[in-house]
Formats: C-alpha cells, sequence, structure tokens
C-alpha cells in the first residue's frame, strides 16, 4: 500500500513538471526531490503546489526542487526515477511532446489568498535565485552537492551512538555496547574517503581516485612519515584535508587527461594522480587542513563559551537570511569538521531555532486572519513539516511574501538561539551528533556535557522560546492595518478599507517592498 502511494505520488508529479522528456536529471537530499529541467516555463507550479504530498517547491540555479519532507522523499524518488524511464521506454517511437503549463484562472475577486501569496512567494524566489547565481554561491552550492549524500549515514551513526551513551551511563546491556561503539564509530572513522569521492564526483573527476587520495588521511601508516620534522596522526585534516586533496587530484588527473597519449592513459593518469596528490597531501595538505580544523573547533568553543548568549541572538536572528542569501552551504563542512572533532556540532541547535521562529510567526497569522480559509489551510498543512524542522512551506508560502513576519520571525529565533547559547556560556553546552534534521527531529541526535535530561530541557527551552517569541512578534507587530484589512476576509467578501473599519481613519497606501511583484502591492508586504 505504501508503495502504491508513492507511486501514485511520483505519477501526480510527473507530469506537472513537463513530463518525462523535460527532465535530464533526478536526484534527492533529506526533504526534497531535485530534478533538472529542460524547459522550466513547462512546469505547472501552482497544481505542483496544490499536490497534498507535495509541501513546498524551491528554485535554484541548478536544480528544481520538490519539497516532500524527511522520509517520504527517499521513497518517492526511486518511483519517480522508475517512472520517467518507463515513460520514455514506452515512447520510443513516438516521443511525447512535454506537457503545456495550464492558464491559471484569476481570482474571481480582489481577495487575497494562498494563491496569491504562493505566486508572491515564487516571485521572491526567482528574484533571490537571479541574486544568488554568483560564482562564490555556485561553489558554495557544490559544495553543500558533497557533503548532502553523506546526511543519511551521519543522522544513523549519530543516533545510534546516542544510544550507546545512554547505555554505557545506564550500566545496561554492557556486552552490546562495545558493537554499537564500533557501528557508530566506523563511518566517522572513514568520513574522509566519501568526502573524497564524492569532491572528485562534483568537480568533474574520477571519484574513485579522489576517494584514493583521501583515504591516505586516515590511513594508521603516516604516524611513521617525517613530514619536515612534524608529526603527522590518522585523521589530520579530517574532512577539509579530503576536501582539499580530492580537488587536486581532479585537476591532476584533468591535466593528465590533456598530455598523456591516449595508449598510456590507463595506466599513467591514475598513478600520476594519486603519487602527485598523495605526496602533497602528506608533506602539506594534512598539516594545514588540520590546523584549520583545529581553530574551527576552538573558535566555536570559544565563542560559545564567552559569548553564548549574544552569540546565540546572531546566529540564530540570522540563519534565515543566510538561506535565503545561499550562504548557509558554507555552515556544511564546518559542521562536519565540528562532529570529526567533538563528537557534535554545537552550532546545529542554536541555529535550529531560526525555525521555532518561523513556526511561531506562522502560529500567529493564523490566528490573525481568522476569516481567510485559504492561507489558514496553507498554514495548517505546512506546520506539521515546520515542527520537523521543514520550513521551505511556511517561509516561502507564508512569511516571506508577507514581509514582517519574516523579520518577526528572525525575532523569534535570535531569542531561541540567545536561550541556547546562554547555557553554552553556562558550561551546558551541547550539539547535534550529525547534520541534516531541526526542529524536533533534532531531539534523538541531541549530546551533551551535561547529561541526557539537561540537554534535552534546555533544547526544549529554546524551542518554546523561539514559538513564544516568534509568536508574540508577529501577532502584535508583524501584520499592518492595510494587511489585515486585505487579509482578514473570506473569498466571496467584499474587500474592506481602513475607513470601514470602526475608529479609524483612512491610511495612505504603502509602497511595496524593495524588490517584490506581490499581486496588490499596497497590502501584502506591508
Amino acid at each position: 500500500m505504501t508503495t502504491d502511494k508513492n507511486r501514485a505520488t511520483a505519477a501526480a508529479i510527473l507530469p506537472l513538471v513537463g513530463g518525462p522528456d523535460n527532465i535530464t536529471s533526478i536526484a534527492h537530499c533529506m526533504t526534497r526531490l531535485r530534478i533538472s529541467l529542460r524547459d522550466r516555463a513547462l512546469v505547472q507550479h501552482e497544481a505542483l503546489r496544490a499536490l497534498p504530498a507535495v509541501l513546498g517547491v524551491v528554485e535554484d540555479g541548478t536544480s528544481y526542487q520538490i519539497v516532500l519532507g524527511p522520509g517520504a522523499v527517499a521513497r518517492v524518488t526511486p518511483e519517480f526515477e522508475a517512472l520517467v524511464e518507463e515513460t520514455r521506454a514506452a515512447t520510443t517511437t513516438a516521443p511525447a511532446t512535454p506537457t503545456a503549463p495550464a492558464t491559471p484562472a484569476a481570482p474571481a475577486g480582489p481577495t487575497i489568498t494562498a494563491d496569491d501569496l504562493a505566486a508572491q512567494g515564487a516571485a521572491l524566489k526567482e528574484a533571490q535565485k537571479a541574486r544568488n547565481a554568483t560564482p562564490f554561491k555556485l561553489f558554495l552550492r557544490r559544495i553543500a552537492n558533497i557533503f548532502v549524500p553523506l546526511i543519511p549515514a551521519l543522522i544513523g551513526c549519530g543516533i545510534i551512538a546516542g544510544l550507546n551513551g545512554l547505555l554505557t551511563n545506564l550500566g545496561w546491556v554492557p556486552a552490546v555496547v562495545p558493537a554499537l561503539a564500533a557501528i557508530a564509530s566506523g563511518f566517522m572513522s572513514l568520513i574522509a574517503v566519501f568526502v573524497g569521492y564524492n569532491t572528485a564526483k562534483e568537480f568533474g573527476g574520477t571519484p574513485i581516485l579522489g576517494g584514493a587520495v583521501a583515504a591516505i588521511i586516515v590511513f594508521p601508516g603516516v604516524t611513521k612519515i617525517d613530514a619536515f620534522g612534524l608529526e603527522l596522526k590518522p585523521g589530520q585534516g579530517g574532512v577539509l584535508g579530503a576536501l582539499a586533496a580530492a580537488v587536486l587530484a581532479v585537476h591532476v588527473e584533468k591535466w593528465c587527461r590533456r598530455w598523456v597519449p591516449e595508449t598510456l592513459d590507463v595506466l599513467v593518469t591514475p598513478t600520476l594522480t594519486v603519487l602527485i596528490s598523495g605526496l602533497v597531501t602528506l608533506f602539506g595538505l594534512m598539516y594545514l587542513a588540520g590546523e584549520a580544523s583545529a581553530a574551527i573547533g576552538t573558535c566555536a568553543n570559544w565563542l560559545l563559551a564567552h559569548g553564548g548568549a549574544f552569540a546565540g541572538l546572531v546566529l540564530g536572528g540570522l540563519f534565515l537570511p543566510l538561506v535565503m542569501l545561499g550562504l548557509h552551504q558554507a555552515l556544511i563542512p564546518i559542521h562536519t569538521t565540528l562532529i570529526e572533532q567533538d563528537g557534535y556540532t554545537v552550532l546545529l541547535p542554536i541555529l535550529a531555532m531560526a525555525g521555532a521562529g518561523q513556526v511561531g510567526a506562522a502560529i500567529a497569522v493564523y490566528y490573525r486572519l481568522p476569516h481567510n480559509g485559504s492561507l489558514r489551510a496553507t498554514i495548517k498543512s505546512a506546520l506539521p513539516a515546520g515542527f520537523l524542522g521543514v520550513g521551505e512551506p511556511l517561509i516561502y508560502g507564508v512569511s516571506l511574501p508577507l514581509g514582517r513576519p519574516f523579520v518577526t520571525a528572525c525575532v523569534g529565533g535570535a531569542a531561541g538561539g540567545a536561550f541556547v547559547g546562554l547555557f553554552g556560556q553556562l558550561g551546558m553546552s551541547f550539539g547535534s551528533t550529525a547534520i541534516g534534521p531541526s526542529g524536533w527531529a533534532l531531539f534523538p541526535l541531541l549530546d551533551g556535557r551535561a547529561g541526557a535530561g539537561v540537554t534535552l530541557a534546555i533544547y526544549a527551552g529554546g524551542l518554546l522560546v523561539g514559538y513564544l517569541v516568534g509568536f508574540t512578534a508577529t501577532y502584535f507587530f508583524g501584520l499592518s492595518r492595510a494587511q489585515l484589512a486585505a487579509l482578514d476576509r473570506s473569498e466571496d467578501e467584499p474587500a474592506a478599507t481602513s475607513a470601514d473599519r470602526p475608529g479609524r481613519s483612512p491610511a495612505p497606501a504603502p509602497a511595496p517592498a524593495a524588490g517584490a511583484e506581490p499581486a496588490d502591492p499596497s497590502v501584502l508586504t506591508h
């Protein structure tokens, strides 16, 4: 039955993205089905968003991303891939023309509905996508593509590590504890190899050669090497060293492909790639990357120990804008480095507070607009995913198009981040043993110095603060009078103005938000 449901979801999505002939590649991350399209004009955006299984849609410069949520995306993607292949095979004799998008019907009246806000969110995403298509941000996106495939293993091993720690503290089933420790630690001990493999694949080299060079970093025999008088240790440099080594290997390989004769290529190119890159890694990159990794860990721990509350406020408050700018991808290797060094990343629980502020803001909008059934239905359907840390439907469908609620959501995230950071400053720091999940989904992955009970209580307290502050700030300051007049009514109710409301004088129409083109510029964002 589950397979039928996933197959039905895939079958519903396929014609809305232009059919199989419009698709050039298919992949997925923790929450999103990522597809590359020949022509995005063939996508029926509104119909796609209306599917029950679709939580939202995100566009960037490299792929069209359909948010299905954690768990669901891993089941729908194989069905989608199979369906695309089957459809292509069935139409080889008479290729199908990609489905043309349907023209959306014009609204029956002037009411601003959830569809209007979704259209505004899509316009904002498109504008942001254009601004994010810079060489630096595209490079960050490639770095993210290296680490995203590793997230399922990080989550699985992180949860097992947490279970092992709990059993160790309780003294239960001691015979099983060493086995769980081996299972939890095996992947992390070789994560550099996987990073090297993915790096070479992403930058256009031979993946196995990238993995081979990165494997040098974790080889126990490096302790016998005298690197200019410096003592090397297995794992020194970690994922940063593996990343640098694999990038170097790609460049060496491409150089060899250009200059080595074809008759010798199969022998010479792999040999020179591993040899040259390996020597540079041993006698330079391992030390340099090790120093950089140590500096990242020292900086993160110092930041929370000395400026915990303020650091948490800044990180929690700015994370949503970082996501909008595409700069959050730079944090992925930092998270992975901290997990590799300390067993957990202290930054992720603080950054997760941004999602709490977003949820609180959305709930406030829900209660401030009791008569707008369309928008309330959107919020109600997106909130479960929001509680689990999937914030795109709420961001692009509610808070960002409205303008002010996005700002008040950041205020909620800042308050939650300050709460968590304060306890880090008091010596009760904790972190996540994996990256990817957020919100309530982060609870099984938490680990810290103060014990499981205190750690869970601090994180839950941070979420509660984020919810409450995000809700309060949005309820009282998130919607202007003009927005309330335009939004707080049903679709068949005539538009109200400030003059129609008792005790209120007419208010001049405010200017639209910078860079926005809402359906009704006078009311959507102010």
